[in-house]
């Protein structure tokens, strides 16, 4: 009988063993793939400011049918392209995965270095510094690097216009990471990943280039539809190369076509990426086994025309209107290949941007430019008085480095120069807040609110010794008199808060408010993908994007 019962609840057990791995075979099946878009430099407020020019198929098709999570901020400073990307993909912030701006100080080397510059690597196919680049800086791994750890038969593909933009999403193991090549117009990789481009993507480039889809830009829609219709002529936007002034149509046609870097400010450049993404899903048989595999794309063209004509301009809105195409043409097709219940979809911004400041000046708003430049001549000259020494180094994002190795051999006090710095920063009017890195180590879970961003956003190798914050509405400029356009890298809302829509998969459509920190969405994919939480992990899991119809 003893025997009897044994043998009957193993037979039990291994059916309920058997029910739940059934149930989690199921589970994945439905995310045949994951589909990770970013936006570069995309304010929230666009999907609803911009919103009577999206069609059915689009963004709105986002906000109707998915998960639209209105209250996402990043939760650090800087806001850059590179910590962005970084940060979505591993899930945790700059202090622990390392990426700290687009670009930072290195003591070693003495000169400014890029966030995926690696000079053992070379690009494929190309002789463009841009190829020498790998993600051998990222100090964690992604999501992407997990899900290959966990199942080494899924496929991550990672697309972008900027290398950075492509190399961080993908990982340290991805299928293949592809940018924009501005030399030949096409797409390119680095030796890190690849020996040679694949034959897919040789025929890519070959009929599908920056010559191919070179047009003149005009309107999508009539003027008269346009929020923007009067802005055309702004005296705050930037020329464009080839251009005499900042006003449609822009006859990208007749510009020179010796170098790409001109086409990537063009709509026609984010036609380009898409139909990229869809010959990689096609070639790369993405969605069309068992295993669930992730596609990462990275729209830069909206970033990269941002910088010049700011948020308020009829370009960005007209961006914006087209960009809304693009996402339906991927709905489309993702939709006719895989059905609408067998891949998830996410949306967001790597920043936002900081409307032009002498707008916002000319408005009697609070802004303003900060002399970058000129003030650091005052510091350097301040400390040069005080210490009898140049221990300076260099100043970048609102980082001062010094030359710790010579503060060491003048038995000088590392904390009084420090210090001393920071006092003569606080006399600048255009500074909010100013930080010296013991400061911020001590009070980063006790400070406020902007020294935690300082915080999270500080590495002690690659930051600076002292950091500080602008005032809202304030840019830093090499040229006061002669700025246009914008940017952003700052610790205010302008610049933190980002869309992040979720769809498909089967998703409960609901819009939350409550607050989400950027590193919540690879927490919130981690789930999805059944996956071990990667590396340095810090963010939480959306649970409204995790109920199910």
């Amino acid at each position: 009988m003893e025997n009897q019962a044994k043998d009957k609840l193993s037979f039990l057990l291994f059916f309920v063993l058997l029910f739940f791995f059934n149930g989690t075979l199921i589970a994945q099946k439905k995310n045949k793939l994951i589909v990770g878009i970013v936006i570069d430099q995309m304010c929230y407020e666009y999907l609803y400011r911009y919103q009577h020019h999206f069609t059915k198929g689009g963004f709105n098709a986002l906000m109707k049918n998915g998960v639209n999570c209105r209250n996402v901020n990043y939760n650090y400073v800087p806001t850059y392209t590179g910590p962005g990307h970084a940060s979505i993909y591993t899930g945790t912030s700059p202090n622990n995965h390392g990426i700290i701006g687009n670009n930072w100080y290195d003591r070693t080397t003495s000169a400014n270095v890029n966030c995926v510059e690696d000079l053992s690597v070379t690009g494929i196919g190309t002789i463009s510094a841009y190829g020498k680049a790998s993600p051998k800086n990222l100090k964690t791994y992604t999501i992407s690097d997990q899900l290959k750890l966990s199942y080494p038969s899924a496929k991550v593909i990672s697309l972008s216009i900027k290398n950075r933009s492509a190399i961080l999403p993908g990982g340290h193991l991805s299928d293949g990471s592809y940018w924009f090549d501005p030399l030949s117009g096409t797409f390119t990789t680095s030796t890190y990943f690849k020996d040679k481009l694949p034959d897919w993507l040789e025929e890519f480039n070959a009929h599908k280039n920056a010559k191919t889809y070179l047009t003149d830009w005009t309107l999508l829609y009539p003027k008269e539809t346009y929020l923007a219709a009067d802005k055309d002529e702004s005296k705050y936007e930037a020329i464009i190369p080839g251009k005499t002034d900042a006003v449609f149509p822009y006859n990208f046609t007749t510009f020179p076509t010796t170098d790409f870097s001109g086409f990537t400010i063009s709509p026609a450049c984010n036609s380009l990426l898409t139909d990229l993404a869809l010959s990689a899903i096609k070639n790369e048989k993405l969605g069309e086994d068992a295993q669930t595999d992730l596609l990462c794309i990275s729209y830069s063209t909206p970033d990269i025309a941002g910088h010049s004509f700011g948020p308020y301009s009829l370009e960005i809105e007209d961006m914006y209107a087209r960009m809304d195409l693009e996402i339906e043409k991927l709905l489309k097709e993702l939709t006719k290949k895989l059905g609408k219940d067998n891949f998830t979809l996410f949306l967001t911004a790597d920043h936002a941007v900081v409307p032009i400041p002498q707008m916002l000046m000319d408005m009697r708003l609070p802004g303003g430019y900060h002399a970058s430049n000129l003030k650091m001549e005052e510091l350097k000259l301040a400390i040069l008085t005080k210490f009898k020494s140049p221990i300076t180094l260099n100043e970048i994002n609102q980082n001062i480095y010094l030359n710790r190795k010579e503060i060491d051999s003048l038995k000088l006090d590392y904390n009084a120069i420090c210090d001393f710095i920071s006092q003569e920063i606080r006399q600048w009017s255009e500074v909010k807040a100013v930080f010296t890195a013991e400061q911020l180590i001590e009070g980063s879970v006790n400070g406020d609110n902007w020294r935690k961003m300082l915080f999270l956003g500080y590495d002690f190798n690659r930051s600076g010794d002292v950091l500080y914050l602008l005032n809202p509405g304030f840019l830093p400029v090499e040229d006061v008199t002669d700025f246009k356009g914008t940017s952003h890298g700052s610790a205010f809302n302008y610049d933190t808060h980002v869309p992040l829509l979720w769809y498909g998969g089967g998703l409960k459509p609901s819009d939350v408010f409550r607050p989400i920190e950027i590193t919540d969405i690879s927490a919130t994919l981690t789930h999805l993908l059944y996956l071990q939480r990667s590396g340095a992990m810090t963010g939480s899991p959306i649970l409204e994007v995790l109920e199910k119809k």
